[in-house]
């Protein structure tokens, strides 16, 4: 692993400055991660969906996809894991690469580890690192930390930003519904969800699909921060990369040739016999090797012991040797430790002979049950075949009937609603409103409605009425609605304010 070709700025990070550092890079590498993840999520969505749709059960199309989403989190963490060290692959060298080995890591996280909460973060130890699978468990808790909690933070969050981003996309469609259109559509929606068509569940599908591709990337990206982050801070990656950039740079200064000259070719007088001996004491004099080194690099020489002051200073820093108080209770008398006292041999034998007498017991107990089990299987055994057989529906018989003609409009249609309402049935005075209404408009528009038509028909075949006549037309129609579906019934004033509108606009006798 090549540490100085790192492209970003490695420093010790808090654990949700890392989830926002592997969103930053997800932001930079946008082209080389979505192109190669539609590449492989599409078809296979498609063909998922496909055979779900042939076999009937469209619901298993999104369950597959969602259970492979470890296979898909493959591409781009391969992208990050190259780009981070200045090496971006293209989409063919993506799609080849990114799948090659890990093959036994990836069946635990499609298993037992499937649910585990800091998938980003551990999955980049089994992906990337490879190694003995049978220290894997030791490295992800080495690794893992205190990172652990973060991580299993940001699976909640994304989890919670898939779903209102698919709910969401679900109900983007009910902006271009106009207003008066609203109810009637959520109503035809919520009978479709009862239904659950499966053309409705493939819409679901692709739903679920497009929310999982714009985030996913981000959820891998924000694990890949916290693996970098934790790499940095147990293997001092930041350390290890400032030591290279000062060796760089004391090779470009000469500094080891000047270095070597001093040590093995320049005599080293003592301090006594050279006439700066004379100097205060206390002021060591330096050596030839100093006033080499001084001469060499000019001001960007350091003193040796400032040099150890600042690998001091360093080392007490509290980030790196973070310190904690653990308060526990103690005893003020502890119990002197007289160690066990050896039991008396027929206590012994008691012992083994209860523990013989309760095996026994417990054969004996597991005999009867299996013996009552197979004497009764005669009352037991057809009720679990009939379990595991799926119900037969019977048949119900056919039967003919005549349907029933439409009764006609009564002459006085005012007077009828009226009655009806006085008598208390208010929900058939509204029927038959609505129904006066919805011809009486026919009859002035001239337009033709299917049989069985719809509010929604008849609303937007009112649409060549009259501006005052169609929105009496539409409050008879609300009405009726609220009657109908909601059972809310109108006050009295509401329902003598919209019968005499509707008589007055539909030329009704009142």
């Amino acid at each position: 692993m090549r540490v100085d070709a790192i492209t970003v700025v490695l420093r010790p990070r808090s654990s949700w400055e890392a989830v926002e550092l592997g969103t930053a890079l997800v932001r930079r590498h946008a082209r080389a991660i979505w192109t190669p993840w539609l590449a492989v999520t599409l078809p296979l969505f498609a063909v998922a969906n496909a055979l779900a749709f042939w076999i009937g059960v469209p619901t298993l199309a999104a369950i597959a996809m969602w259970w492979l989403k470890p296979v898909f989190d493959r591409v781009p963490l391969f992208v990050l894991s190259r780009a981070v060290f200045g090496e971006v692959p293209d989409t063919r060298s993506t799609l080849r690469d990114a799948f090659r080995g890990g093959g036994r890591a990836m069946l635990g996280y499609l298993t037992w580890r499937r649910l585990g909460p800091a998938r980003s973060l551990l999955l980049p130890v089994d992906v990337l690192e490879g190694g003995d699978p049978r220290q894997a468990g030791a490295r992800r808790r080495v690794l893992a930390g205190p990172a652990y909690g973060v991580a299993s933070l940001a699976t909640l969050t994304f989890l919670h930003f898939e779903m209102a981003l698919a709910f969401g996309l679900a109900l983007l469609a009910f902006l271009f519904v106009p207003s008066e259109y609203l109810r009637t559509s959520f109503m035809l929606l919520w009978q479709h969800l009862q239904d659950s068509p499966a053309w409705l569940l493939v819409i679901e599908n692709a739903l679920a699909w497009t929310a999982t591709s714009v985030l996913e990337p981000f959820y891998v990206g924000a694990g890949f921060g916290l693996y970098l982050n934790r790499r940095t801070e147990i293997e001092g990656w930041d350390i290890e990369l400032a030591f290279r950039r000062l060796r760089a740079r004391l090779l470009a200064a000469g500094g080891a040739a000047l270095l070597l000259g001093a040590v093995f070719m320049a005599p080293l007088p003592s301090i006594a016999a050279t006439p700066e001996a004379k100097r205060a004491p206390g002021c060591p004099l330096p050596t030839r090797t100093e006033r080499t080194l001084r001469e060499a690099f000019g001001e960007a020489y350091v003193e040796p012991g400032a040099f150890h002051d600042a690998v001091d200073r360093a080392y007490a820093d509290p980030r790196l040797h973070p310190q904690r108080t653990v308060s526990q209770w103690k005893p003020k008398k502890p119990r002197e430790d007289r160690g066990s006292m050896p039991l008396p041999a027929w206590l012994d034998h008691i012992g083994a002979l209860i523990g013989t007498l309760g095996r026994a017991a417990l054969w004996l107990l597991a005999g009867g049950v299996l013996l009552a089990l197979v004497l009764t299987a005669k009352h037991w055994l057809p009720w679990l075949r009939g379990l595991a057989m799926p119900p037969v529906a019977r048949a119900t018989p056919v039967g003919e009937q005549a349907s029933a003609a439409v009764e006609p409009l009564p002459d006085d249609v005012v007077a009828s609603v009226r009655a009806l309402w006085d008598e208390g049935r208010a929900r058939d005075a509204l029927a038959l409103l609505y129904r006066g209404a919805v011809e009486a408009m026919v009859a002035a528009t001239g337009r033709e409605l299917p049989p069985g038509a719809t509010e929604a028909q008849c609303l937007r075949a009112s649409q060549a009425l009259p501006e005052a006549t169609r929105r009496t037309f539409a409050r008879v129609v609300r009405l009726w609605q609220y009657a109908a579906y909601a059972e809310r019934l109108p006050a009295q004033d509401a329902f003598d304010e919209a019968l005499a509108e509707a008589a007055r606009q539909f030329g009704w006798r009142a």
